[in-house]
């Protein structure tokens, strides 16, 4: 493993190849990864139609993980804001995104160098069809 911990976030919502692939890439890389989940109250802010409620994709994430494996090595968070402890989480060290997130984790270092932290290494993984 190449890192001591990773983050990863998202909305979690009817879990795809895609959630999988983007998991699967952070505990290859990271030995804990921190997995933020959207709150239901961000989502509504987003007007996201649609989506399933916070703990039903808490309950499928829980079940994923556990099937995969990675149970012990998680560490989840509901985040309200879109950078979630990753802003702030000095232990941090990567964060695995897809091409559609990855402006976002550009944006997350400038945040972090200007606060004093270190960048993440952002490590992007190609789409996959779901």
């Amino acid at each position: 493993m190449k890192f001591k911990r990773v983050a990863v976030g998202g909305t979690f919502d009817r879990l795809h190849d895609g959630h999988v692939a983007i998991l699967a890439k952070a505990f290859e890389i990271g030995e804990r990864v921190v997995i933020g989940i959207v709150s239901d109250e961000m989502e509504l802010r987003k007007d996201s139609a649609g989506i399933a409620p916070l703990e039903v994709r808490m309950r499928s994430l829980l079940e994923m993980l556990k099937l995969r494996g990675w149970i012990e090595r998680a560490e989840i968070t509901i985040i309200s804001n879109p950078f979630g402890p990753a802003v702030s989480d000095v232990a941090l060290q990567a964060i695995v995104v897809s091409p559609e997130t990855r402006a976002r984790a550009e944006e997350l270092n400038k945040l972090r160098t200007s606060n004093g932290l270190a960048a993440l290494e952002i490590v992007e993984i190609p789409f996959v069809l779901a």
